[in-house]
């Protein structure tokens, strides 16, 4: 079986690591270089790089930034953020990525997906999706960093864009980020369980039993968190001991 991921994301705004609520109340969290080399040391499995901003200013990513961590980190590394073109993306590859995270613009171009996974393999190309659920109880994709709501359910868009070429599905689900109060099992469970690639749960990680509950009961593939791990509340050391005690398979 392969070994469940722990993934420290960072969210970058103006060249700082930030973190909200619900994607509102945006704090400074650090400097992303020398967070990336801290979590690089502490044994993160993946690190995740997403320019939060890039997309409503209409830029691209950081890539001065993004060859900055890049060299100081040994792991694999995932970025996304204003990525709308194969050229974007080939860009990040060549100055440090390994994977490239698209969001909104292959919802609104879903040959981009196909694209990427042509040019570069599925491995390379991470679908990023952006869910919240609404009083019907369904959850639906919003794009433009959690600001444009679509009436598009998200297990559609996921199986979808998985037909097209994606290999990895990062799942944050609105309604929990930033709220310690836990993953959205449902709809991670649901993805993990029906599609044909891994999916990484976002969004909610508080506790130790956080990343427990969304291994063992929504089957996820890997685990991301921001906050927890910026301000030392979890130490990536201790989580995956603690995983490994409830016979959870990670890298120690």
């Amino acid at each position: 079986m392969l070994a469940k991921r722990i993934i420290p994301c960072l969210d970058i705004n103006n060249g700082r690591t930030v973190k909200g609520i619900n994607f509102i109340n945006i704090c400074d969290a650090g400097d992303p270089v020398e967070l990336a080399m801290y979590y690089s040391q502490q044994g993160a499995d993946e690190l995740v790089f997403l320019d939060i901003t890039a997309t409503i200013e209409k830029r691209k990513t950081l890539v001065g930034l993004v060859k900055k961590i890049a060299a100081n980190i040994n792991i694999p590394f995932t970025v996304g953020g204003g990525i709308t073109s194969v050229s974007n993306a080939y860009e990040l590859l060549q100055n440090g990525a390994d994977k490239i995270s698209i969001n909104s613009a292959a919802f609104k171009n879903p040959k981009l997906i196909k694209g990427m996974s042509d040019e570069f393999g599925s491995q390379c190309v991470v679908l990023a999706i952006d869910t919240k659920k609404e009083i019907d109880g369904n959850w639906y994709v919003y794009l433009n960093g959690g600001r444009i709501k679509t009436n598009t359910k998200t297990y559609e868009w996921a199986k979808q864009a998985t037909k097209s070429g994606a290999g990895e599905i990062l799942l944050t689900s609105m309604n929990n980020d930033g709220t310690k109060n836990g993953f959205a099992e449902d709809i991670t469970s649901l993805l993990s369980n029906e599609l044909k690639v891994p999916v990484i749960a976002s969004g909610g990680a508080g506790t130790l039993q956080h990343f427990a509950d969304v291994f063992i009961k929504a089957n996820a593939d890997a685990a991301i968190a921001a906050s927890v791990f910026h301000y030392k509340e979890i130490e990536i050391p201790d989580l995956k001991k603690f995983l490994s005690e409830k016979k959870i398979n990670v890298r120690l």
